[in-house]
């Protein structure tokens, strides 16, 4: 199974002591298999650019994020399943932001499991495959 990592799923590696179970999870999963949006960046570059330790978060980005996972692009093909989700969603009444619908039909579209510790915000993209192990690390 390949991945993509959500904003969150990356943060969390960057904390000071990130979960020691989600880090033995990642360390069997071979980098080939791990991959992460644009948006996911862009949000990460945000964070970054607000923060007070802005160059340290900028650093991270830089030096251990982007060397260490494949950033897919939000292209045209992503942004039809994008279009198809998000009137999905309307029709439904059980909408999502602009970001995270990007996201999530990365990875639809690349046919990958979503890490993410908003499960139940995802849920409601029955397309969409969603690895629980943030959520567990986190309750844990």
């Amino acid at each position: 199974m390949a991945y993509l990592f959500d904003t969150d799923a990356i943060s969390e590696l960057l904390r000071p002591r990130p979960s020691p179970v989600y880090v033995e999870w990642l360390k069997g999963i071979p980098l080939e298999d791990q991959f992460t949006s644009a948006v996911v960046i862009g949000e990460l570059y945000r964070g970054a650019f607000r923060s007070s330790a802005r160059e340290r978060h900028l650093v991270n980005i830089r030096q251990r994020v982007l060397p260490a996972v494949t950033v897919l692009p939000y292209d045209a093909a992503v942004a039809e399943v994008c279009g198809f989700l998000s009137a999905q969603l309307e029709e439904s009444g059980q909408m999502l932001a602009d970001a995270d619908l990007q996201i999530a039909a990365t990875a639809v579209y690349h046919n990958l499991e979503l890490v993410s510790g908003n499960l139940r915000h995802f849920a409601r993209i029955p397309q969409l495959a969603c690895n629980p192990i943030l959520t567990k690390c986190r309750r844990s």
